[in-house]
């Protein structure tokens, strides 16, 4: 599936100059409306090492009242985090301080699926059956309102390669590339098999996976908004009225208008 992504998608400087500032006011605004709601938007991105993730989760926020947004980066647990259940310690991220209504993920529950499958750090019945855990931990997140959109930032591994290179010769990024992400690098075919097996069970109607052609950081960056502002715009978040999904939501429960 995922090497059937077209990964040549880009766009000129000046379509990504004009995108990027019209999706990030939009983007705006519609937080502002998540604010007076009181609805929580959760954006989830997993990916590649390199793929991107940190410098789309900038893009999204560079606009935005700091007020307003939590990013979470998510590393292997620690600590109490051990003793509990996989899910427990995002439980608690999902109780963010007062007025923050939007919760960006860089890397998130999918370890479990991902990282823990491939390194050997749970067992196979374990990871096996987190996908129908992480399912319903999603869907109790969108019956109670929250509005959840997930990235999968999919580059090609020659283009990390590229990227790596880069980070080696690049003083300001020689600290983002480490000893773990060539020996990760060097189980690409196991991390694609479990990525692919991830998005094909976890991709559900209230929570669906967008995979972003990511090879051309500009193409991604833009993609990740745009796709934000058309969920929440779908969600009837806007100025204009109620979206579909309220829409529906009235007429299940028999309400006219």
């Amino acid at each position: 599936m995922l090497e059937r992504v077209d990964l040549s998608k880009s766009l000129t400087k000046a379509e990504y100059t004009h995108q990027l500032l019209e999706y990030q006011l939009k983007f705006r605004e519609l937080a502002y409306q998540l604010y007076l709601r009181r609805r929580t938007l959760l954006v989830v991105f997993e990916g590649w090492d390199a793929a991107g993730k940190g410098g789309s989760i900038r893009r999204l926020v560079e606009k935005l009242d700091p007020r307003g947004y939590e990013v979470y980066s998510i590393s292997a647990p620690a600590g109490e985090e051990v003793t509990h259940h996989y899910l427990w310690r995002f439980w608690r991220h999902l109780q963010p301080p007062e007025d923050k209504q939007i919760l960006m993920f860089d890397r998130s529950w999918y370890g479990r699926v991902m990282v823990e499958r491939v390194e050997g750090f749970c067992s196979e019945e374990a990871w096996s059956r987190a996908y129908r855990e992480i399912n319903e931990f999603e869907h109790q997140l969108v019956d109670a309102g929250a509005i959840l959109v997930k990235f999968w930032l999919h580059i090609s591994k020659d283009e990390q390669l590229r990227r790596f290179q880069q980070r080696e010769v690049t003083p300001q990024k020689q600290w983002k590339l480490t000893d773990e992400d060539w020996r990760n690098r060097g189980k690409w075919e196991d991390c694609l098999a479990a990525a692919e097996q991830m998005l094909l069970k976890t991709s559900t109607r209230y929570a669906p996976w967008t995979i972003v052609e990511a090879n051309f950081k500009w193409y991604a960056r833009v993609k990740c908004l745009r796709t934000v502002v058309d969920v929440l715009s779908h969600e009837g978040i806007g100025r204009d009225g109620e979206g579909h999904r309220d829409q529906e939501k009235r007429k299940r429960k028999g309400v006219k208008g």
